[in-house]
Parts: C-alpha cells; sequence; structure tokens
C-alpha cells in the first residue's frame, strides 16, 4: 500500500509539471468517457432495464400474423376463459377524455383496459381500490382510477376523492380510486392519467367480433414457457375459427415478452450509436496512447537512471500505468459530468416515440459503467507506452546526446498504427453518417401524398350530454366547417378521423360483393371517416369517379371511396366505379350491413409515415357513418398560418361556447415528428463522426509534429547536403498521407460492413 502511495504522489506531481498535456489528455478522455456515459444511459434506461413491474419476464404479448396481434373484445374475453396457461389476460388501448371540472377544461390521455390488468401487473392503487368484472360490463355505470400526479396537480390531493362524480367529455365517472406515484400502462406511452374498464367505453364494439382494436397483454403461469403458450393460443384460434367461421382470423401466432415488444424496434438503432460512441472513446484513447509515448520518449533519460539504481521493468511500467489511470480517473470524471450534462440535452433532443424516455438518467449501472469503463481506458491506452518505455538501452540513453534520428523507431511504428487505427475509425463513422444523411435526404423527397404546408389541425370531441345522438353531432360538425370556411384567409376545411401522420389507424374487415372468399379469410382495409371537404383541403388526388358532397347522407345509399392500392389490389385490370362493399359484417350484431357503392378512387397517402408504403384503405361519409370524435384540418392562404388559429378558435366558440379546442397545429409538424427519430439518429452518429474526425485530425498532426522533431538532425544534414525546402516538405507530407491513405483503406473495408448492418 506504501508503494502504492508514493506511486500516486509521484504520479500527480509529474503530470502537475506538465500541466498542458495533462489538460489535452483529460479532455479527449472526457469527451470519449462523456459520450459513452450520455448514450450508455439511454440503453440502459431503454434497453436494459426491466419494466417497472412485479417478475416482469413473465409478461407477454402477441403479435405478427395479418393484424399483428390486434383483437377484438368478443375474442379477447373467450381467449380470458379458455386459457390454462395464463395467471391472467388483459386487453387494453389508450384513450382520451376531456375533465370537465370548473371553468378550465383539460385535456388527459390514459388507457381503457378490462378488469385484469392491475391485477396482471400486481398493481394496488395508493388510494381506493381498482375495477372488477361488474365495472366491466357494457351496461355498468362509468368508473374511472387516476393517476398520482393528475390527483395532487388537478384535484390538490383532495384525500376525499374516492367516490366523487367528475364531469368528463361526454358522461360522468365515479372516481373508484387513485394509481401509485409514476404508474404508466402502456409502458411507452408519454403518460397515463387515468384508467378506465373497457366495457362502458367501447359502444358497439363490445360484441363485434369484426372490430380489431385491442392489444393483449398477459402473464404466464410459474413454469409455462412462451412455446407451450403458443401452441395454447393456436388451439383456442383453430376452435374459435370453427365456432365463429364467417368472423375473420383470430390471435396473433407469436407471444413475445413485453419488453422485446416495446424496445425491439428502436434497438438497432441505439446499438448503433453505442458503437459509435466507442469508436469516438477508442480514437480518444489512442490519441493519449500517442501523446503518452512522445512523453516517454522525452522521459527516457530519467527511466534509464531508475533502472540504473535498481528499478525492475515491472517497477517503471507500475509506475507508468499508475499515471494513466490518474489521467483516466481525471478524465472519467469530466466525462460524468459532461455525461450529465449529455443526458439533460439527450432527453431534451430524442423523440418523444423513444420508448421509457422519462426514464433516462444517470443511475448506479451507468456510475459504475462509468468508472469501469474509465479503468479500462486507463489500463488500455496506458499499457502499451508503459511497456514500449520500460524497454531501454542504458548505454545509449545515459550518453549525452545519444538519442539520434533512428530512436524510437519502433515506437514511430506504434504511433503510426494508432494514427492508422485513428483515421479508420473516422472514416467508419463519417460514412456511417453520410449514409444517414442520404437516407434521410430521400425520405425528405418522399411525396406523403396530402398537403402539409399551410395546413392547420385540431381535434374536437362535442360533449355526448350535449350532441346525444349522431345527428345532432353532425349537426355541430357542419356548423363549423360552414363558419370556418366563411372566415378570411381560408381556403377549404374539412374533417377526418384518423388524422394522417398520426400514429392512428382503423382497420375493419370487409369483403367485395360476388367475390368468393373463404371462411374467416376476409380481407381488411384501414378506414378513415372524412367530410365532403377533406380531400380538396389536404390536395388528395380525385383519379377518378366523384367524391362526396352533402347528398351523401342517411338518406341516401351508402356510398365509399377507395385509394390507389385498394384499387390495385382487389380490382386489378377491372375499373372499380360501381362495385359494391360489405363492410364490416357480423352474424352476431349485424348479419346483412347494406353494401357500400364504389364511387371514386383518390390518390394514395402515406397514413403510417414516410418510411412505410401506402396500403389500401377506403374513405366513408362522415353523414353515413358518425363521427364521435374528429380531427379538424383547415388550409389557408396565409404566409403564417398559425397567425390564424385565434381566429379559427373563435369560430369554433361560436358554434359551441363550451367545447375544448386543444391546440392548434401546423400539419407541417405532424410531418416533421414523423420523420424525428431518423433525424435524431443522423444528427447524433454525424456529431460523433465529427468528433472523431477531429480527433484523428489531431492525432496526425500529433505524430507528425513529433516525427519532425525526432528528425531535426536528419533534416538538418539534408538541406546542408542541397535538400530544398519542399524536398523536405514532400518527405514529411509523403509520410503523413501514407499513414492517412492505409487508414482509408483498412477503413473502407470495415465502412462496408458497416453498410450491410445498417441497411438491415
Amino acid at each position: 500500500m506504501g508503494t502504492l502511495l508514493q506511486d500516486l504522489r509521484y504520479g500527480a506531481r509529474m503530470l502537475a509539471k506538465n500541466p498542458a498535456f495533462t489538460l489535452i489528455a483529460v479532455i479527449a478522455l472526457a469527451l470519449g468517457i462523456g459520450a459513452n456515459s450520455a448514450i450508455f444511459s439511454v440503453v440502459n434506461a431503454v434497453l436494459l432495464s426491466p419494466l417497472p413491474f412485479e417478475q416482469p419476464d413473465e409478461i407477454v404479448t402477441p403479435t405478427g400474423g395479418e393484424r399483428d396481434g390486434i383483437v377484438s373484445y368478443p375474442d379477447f374475453l373467450d381467449w380470458r376463459d379458455q386459457t390454462q396457461t395464463f395467471e391472467q389476460l388483459a386487453a387494453y388501448n389508450t384513450a382520451g377524455t376531456l375533465i370537465r371540472e370548473g371553468n378550465d377544461p383539460e385535456a388527459i390521455v390514459g388507457a381503457i383496459a378490462s378488469a385484469e390488468l392491475l391485477q396482471l401487473l400486481k398493481v394496488k392503487p395508493v388510494m381506493g381500490r381498482t375495477f372488477t368484472r361488474e365495472d366491466d360490463r357494457a351496461e355498468s355505470e362509468p368508473v374511472i382510477l387516476l393517476s398520482y400526479n393528475l390527483w395532487q396537480r388537478r384535484f390538490n390531493a383532495d384525500p376525499n376523492i374516492v367516490g366523487r362524480r367528475l364531469r368528463l367529455s361526454s358522461r360522468t365517472a365515479t372516481v373508484l380510486g387513485v394509481l401509485p406515484v409514476g404508474f404508466k400502462f402502456p409502458v411507452d406511452e408519454g403518460r397515463t392519467d387515468y384508467l378506465q374498464p373497457l366495457g362502458p367505453n367501447i359502444g358497439e364494439y363490445f360484441s363485434r367480433r369484426s372490430a380489431y382494436f385491442l392489444k393483449v397483454v398477459g402473464r404466464l403461469k410459474p413454469g409455462v414457457t412462451i412455446d407451450q403458450a403458443e401452441v395454447e393460443m393456436r388451439a383456442i384460434g383453430a376452435r374459435l375459427e370453427q365456432q365463429y367461421p364467417d368472423e375473420g382470423q383470430r390471435l396473433g401466432a407469436t407471444l413475445v415478452p413485453l419488453h422485446e415488444e416495446l424496445v425491439g424496434p428502436v434497438r438497432p438503432a441505439l446499438l448503433v450509436l453505442l458503437g459509435a460512441v466507442a469508436f469516438v472513446l477508442l480514437i480518444a484513447c489512442a490519441n493519449v496512447a500517442n501523446l503518452l509515448l512522445a512523453r516517454a520518449a522525452a522521459r527516457q533519460r530519467e527511466i534509464s537512471i531508475r533502472t540504473a539504481m535498481g528499478a525492475s521493468r515491472w517497477r517503471i511500467v507500475r509506475q507508468l500505468l499508475t499515471e494513466s489511470l490518474l489521467l483516466s480517473v481525471m478524465g472519467g470524471g469530466l466525462g460524468l459530468l459532461l455525461g450529465w450534462w449529455g443526458v439533460d440535452l439527450l432527453v431534451a433532443s430524442i423523440p418523444v416515440d423513444i420508448p421509457r424516455l422519462r426514464e433516462i438518467g444517470l443511475d448506479a449501472r451507468v456510475l459504475g459503467f462509468t468508472m469501469g469503463i474509465s479503468a479500462l481506458t486507463g489500463i488500455a491506452f496506458g499499457l502499451a507506452p508503459a511497456l514500449q518505455a520500460s524497454q531501454v538501452e542504458l548505454n545509449e540513453s545515459l550518453k549525452e546526446g545519444g538519442r539520434g534520428s533512428t530512436d524510437g523507431l519502433r515506437r514511430n511504428r506504434v504511433r503510426s498504427l494508432l494514427v492508422i487505427s485513428e483515421v479508420a475509425l473516422s472514416l467508419v463513422l463519417l460514412i456511417g453518417a453520410g449514409l444517414l444523411i442520404k437516407s434521410f435526404a430521400r425520405l425528405r423527397e418522399v411525396d406523403p401524398g396530402i398537403r402539409t404546408k399551410n395546413v392547420l389541425t385540431t381535434g374536437l370531441s362535442p360533449s355526448k350530454a350535449k350532441y346525444p345522438d349522431a345527428e345532432q353531432q353532425k349537426n355541430f360538425y357542419r356548423e363549423v366547417l360552414r363558419r370556418l370556411e366563411s372566415l378570411p384567409g381560408v381556403e377549404a376545411a374539412g374533417f377526418v378521423d384518423p388524422l394522417p401522420l398520426s400514429g392512428n389507424s382503423s382497420s375493419v374487415s370487409f369483403t367485395v360483393e360476388g367475390q368468393e372468399v373463404a371462411a374467416g379469410k376476409q380481407p381488411s382495409s384501414n378506414r378513415r371517416m372524412i367530410s365532403p371537404g377533406y380531400f380538396r383541403t389536404m390536395s388528395i388526388p380525385l383519379l377518378k369517379g366523384r367524391a362526396f358532397d352533402e347528398r351523401d347522407n342517411n338518406d341516401a345509399p351508402p356510398v365509399v371511396i377507395i385509394n390507389e392500392t385498394f384499387a390495385r389490389r382487389f380490382f386489378a385490370g377491372v375499373d372499380p366505379i360501381g362495385k359494391r362493399l360489405i363492410i364490416g359484417a357480423d352474424p352476431r350484431d349485424n348479419p346483412n350491413p347494406p353494401p357500400h357503392e364504389i364511387v371514386g378512387v383518390v390518390g394514395d397517402v402515406r397514413h403510417q409515415g414516410l418510411e412505410r408504403e401506402a396500403g389500401p384503405e377506403y374513405y366513408v361519409s362522415y353523414q353515413q357513418t358518425p363521427l364521435r370524435r374528429a380531427e379538424l384540418v383547415v388550409l389557408t392562404n396565409s404566409d403564417n398560418p398559425s397567425s390564424m388559429t385565434a381566429s379559427l378558435r373563435n369560430a369554433i366558440k361560436q358554434v359551441d361556447q363550451e367545447q375544448y379546442i386543444p391546440r392548434i397545429e401546423p400539419m407541417d409538424e405532424l410531418l416533421a415528428e414523423s420523420l424525428a427519430r431518423r433525424r435524431f439518429n443522423m444528427m447524433l452518429l454525424a456529431v460523433f463522426a465529427g468528433v472523431a474526425l477531429l480527433l484523428a485530425a489531431i492525432g496526425i498532426y500529433g505524430v507528425m509534429s513529433y516525427s519532425v522533431t525526432q528528425r531535426t538532425h536528419e533534416i538538418g544534414i539534408r538541406i546542408a547536403l542541397g535538400a530544398q525546402t519542399r524536398d523536405v516538405l514532400r518527405m514529411v507530407i509523403r509520410q503523413g498521407m501514407t499513414l492517412v491513405l492505409i487508414g482509408v483503406g483498412i477503413g473502407l473495408l470495415a465502412a462496408f460492413s458497416l453498410t450491410r448492418i445498417m441497411a438491415s
């Protein structure tokens, strides 16, 4: 211990005597370690940390199949009642409502779920009780569970909140209890303000097997494997298809852990970023190793004297490694501070669709990672210089002026290899960043199929208490459109549900009249409910037939408009105009739905994002299919559309003073948000590549500067013998370019492999 303390004191004195060297080395290491800590904090929160529930590995969810594990409520009930491999099964979907208590309505977001959800997650309310199957019946009185945050913020932590009746957007609901602090489900949502039971909130879908809109989560019984549960799931699905042969596909064919389903889509990008910052750290280590090699050469006489006085080679190596570890500890400390700031910057810039975003931070695991990587880098960049420096020729080293131009040839080779590695690693990052930039630029050029410039949007949900029937709701929407279209600066307005680029969709099964379809194999398609002016507002081209108009109401025959992909897939080589679709046939509640005549074909819209091809979709008129809530879209001719938000709000308030109007936002922002994750990956990798290039350039400069210093005597002799300045310059540049070209060659080979990984 005494020897170690002596090494530490001596190492600290030597670093203090060379402040410029110490500062440069510590900053280089801090950049690499700080970047690694920041990115690892994201990887830790998103990929490594278990879900915040008891025994999270037992929780699974169905995926795959034509509907990606989405089920109808009646199918879920049958699966829940027949399973023997699950302790609990629960169905859920995201939801939103308004709290109309007081004079300031507030939009809140949450979920509707079957009664088993909290029991499955092993979560208990901190006040009151959870809902039961009695609360989950269609005819049950509405109830609600509030989040802890909402209870404190909106209701001032009222201890008598349980049993209180709240006015929501469409009805009143009794408060059953308060959820624990930090509870959030679905986990990938930004927040959960409330939970309500499914039964009273899904209306006609309670008994419709053809309505696929629910996600399912289950907890396996102890000792049951995923494979065993999958076998049972397929068996139940087969029985249901035999029992209800005309009602569509059953549950998905694959079970995966809920954590895997949650983080699977973002894992590749996060691992690529983690690899990128590892490259940056390696380049920083190579730079510091070069500095240590140069410093060891300058200390060769000191080391030779210590060796001559009896110091063993191991003693010299240990002293030099101690100095390296001191550098790495200082670099790690500064890097942890940079990582702390970097995490705040990352959280502020990370797209909101990254799961578990609010859990990102520096915890004990990140701290341990930073300390471990600091120690590892200290050994990694210090070992080679220490071993090199400990090999001394005593006679030559102790001679006055014994060091010549050929001294340190082996060290020069090591430094050259380090520079080649830096160039290769930085080139790999640059090519990776270039590929992402190119991919992003191509994505920006993709036509979404809709107009986003000068278009404003907001959501409207008329109160069910004030507009109890469908005709009153239609009159509300009709009057809102009339007032908006009369405003100066408004060119067109319309309603749609769901909104393009929102990530939401509504899939409903159908059959083409006259076409034979095998039992249970009816195709499905996304459905959009719109007002007559929607296509004009969004500049969606009408390719054939006609658009909706005010005559397409309840008194007229049902009509439908399909998109180009729908026509190509289901009416190849045939004119679809005049053909009829039978939508959502369900023998239990609507065995003979009226057919919808196809009256038009419109262009494709990439509703799910620019990177996904448009699928088959059809549009129905809101006058024939009632809209419970809708997204308003308004086309303006103003150079600054946001300046019209006040006039839009006033026009809507003139129709209904109590109508809640959320934020009115430009469609351009929704388009930008759909690209946010790709933009984030591109920008972060570009930053890392830039830092890597800067570090590599510094490394090349350091090696060449030291090489020229070492060859000063040789250069002087060359000039004395008649060499011109340009000859010396050419010699030095040739040496540097040789290292760069070798590094470029190796980097190109490595980048070729990287492109294959990124393409996947």
